[in-house]
């Protein structure tokens, strides 16, 4: 289960952090464009690039068209920041507000994440003068060929430029739409990760061995692969699994959070909702885990690094990259191997700690907002003209 990974750091390494610092690159105004600030890989991202942007950029701004979230208290003081409530795809409104602001503050740089293209799109038929970058994150790598892209084929047209978070994406985009300046940018984890105590404690008995995962309640993330396994432990052990992450109210986060209710472990399994403060969670927690049957690159998996935690993953998107060496990846969709990673780790102390302090190196040295900035200013600086 552990595979041989090109990023092996040394052991007792010291990373120094901050010491990238690119000169401002002027007259480049940079919007990034995201339809909501509710927890998700996407939108913190959004959040990430904006406020790593700021003096890096001389003006960086964030728009959130539909729907506000607990996100929007990350942002910087730095980063101007505008709600359209947008209502409809095409709400003349929220459009026109946003084509004032862009003018009003000659943005030159719309980096719109996601679905957020269309509405980016609509404004540039409208003759406004801007670069747009598409960002792709999109969590389904593995299910590429069922992908809907009609309406982002016709406004590939419009980009500038495309970000993707993973190989698979890029190939991807270069195979099925028309923009040709196209590069693979990591996520990252910013400088500045809250380290605020977020007066939640982990629950369960002090002994516990726990096992965290940060993942929406969504098909994607797969957690009755994770709850399945966790049953399938022994029960003489202290285990506890602790959920974490937005319940958007669907049938499959209401079939969840049926099976946790009907599960003979129930009384050992803890679920949060969406939380803020992630990173003092995950330092309470011994394990963090991800089971999901598809993924792009999960930001979840670079705050597991960044807390110190080491990680038992599914073999998928771009985590086996993230990953290497410094932890164990399985198969998705098999509780079995799921369950052997875990119960691995609990038995093998020193290896767990061993794991842990070189993944942590290797996601502050190739995963933090040191390594990646310099790679996003350079892309924009090289969009050429509009």
């Amino acid at each position: 289960m552990i595979l041989v990974h090109p990023c092996t750091p040394k052991r007792n390494k010291t990373v120094e952090r901050g010491k990238f610092k690119p000169q401002t690159t002027k007259r480049m105004r940079v919007l990034q464009l995201i339809d909501s600030l509710r927890p998700g890989g996407a939108e913190k991202m959004a959040v990430t690039y904006a406020n790593a942007l700021v003096g890096q950029v001389e003006g960086s701004y964030l728009c959130c068209s539909r729907m506000e979230g607990m996100l929007k208290e990350s942002l910087m003081p730095g980063v101007e920041y505008l709600f359209l409530n947008k209502k409809s795809s095409l709400d003349i409104k929220a459009i026109l507000k946003l084509r004032s602001f862009i003018k009003s503050r000659q943005i030159t740089i719309v980096h719109a994440h996601s679905t957020s293209f269309f509405l980016a799109g609509c404004l540039k038929f409208t003759g406004l003068k801007f670069k747009l970058v598409w960002h792709d994150h999109y969590g389904e790598s593995e299910l590429l060929k069922e992908r809907d892209f009609k309406v982002l084929k016709i406004f590939s047209g419009l980009f500038s430029g495309i970000i993707s978070v993973n190989t698979q994406l890029k190939e991807w985009a270069e195979q099925h739409l028309e923009c040709r300046n196209m590069v693979e940018i990591k996520n990252f984890i910013p400088e500045s990760i809250s380290v605020i105590n977020s007066g939640i404690r982990l629950k369960g008995k002090e002994d516990d061995f726990k096992i965290i995962c940060v993942a929406n309640l969504r098909p994607q993330k797969d957690h009755l692969n994770l709850i399945k396994a966790f049953e399938s432990l022994s029960t003489d052990l202290p285990w506890s699994l602790h959920l974490i992450g937005e319940d958007p109210g669907t049938q499959y986060s209401n079939s969840i959070l049926s099976f946790i209710k009907d599960s003979p472990l129930m009384e050992n399994i803890y679920y949060y909702g969406a939380q803020s403060e992630i990173l003092s969670l995950l330092q309470q927690a011994d394990l963090g885990i991800l089971s999901s049957r598809s993924e792009g690159l999960p930001v979840a998996l670079l705050e597991y690094g960044m807390a110190g935690l080491p990680v038992v993953c599914t073999r998928v998107g771009q985590c086996t990259e993230v990953i290497g060496q410094n932890g164990i990846l399985v198969e998705p969709n098999n509780p079995k191997t799921l369950a052997d990673g875990i119960l691995f780790y609990m038995e093998n102390k020193e290896k767990r700690k061993l794991d842990a302090e070189n993944y942590q190196v290797c996601v502050m040295e190739n995963y933090s907002q040191e390594a990646v900035i310099k790679s996003i200013v350079e892309f924009y600086n090289n969009l050429g003209q509009e």
